[in-house]
């Protein structure tokens, strides 16, 4: 079963390289928000498994790539394709925005 990945600073730009398509949770610990949405990201880890990776990164832990990113607040949920971020969703979300968000970016069913 597929479950969120977890990445630093030192992870991230590989875990971009590797995978055509990540939805990176940049959260904290102390977050109430960040909490709330964690269920969603893992179910949408295990629902996507083989056509996303959903990482998580926590900004306390890592300023680098979420001041790379312009993290101002959090939870910040940024979808990145082919190593590019392509949707952007600040605050906690129904898991429905989320997914409007993934499905624009998967590939065409034959």
């Amino acid at each position: 079963m597929a479950k969120p990945v977890e990445v630093t600073d030192q992870t991230f730009d590989q875990t971009l390289r590797d995978n055509p398509l990540v939805l990176v949770d940049f959260w904290a610990e102390w977050c109430a928000p960040c909490r709330m949405i964690a269920p969603i990201l893992e179910e949408l880890a295990r629902d996507y498994a083989g056509q996303l990776v959903v990482a998580k990164l926590d900004v306390d832990e890592n300023p680098k790539t979420a001041m790379r990113y312009r993290v101002m607040s959090i939870p910040t949920v940024i979808l990145f394709k082919n190593g590019e971020p392509v949707e952007v969703l600040v605050g906690a979300r129904p898991r429905r925005d989320f997914e409007a968000r993934i499905q624009k970016h998967l590939p065409a069913k034959a």
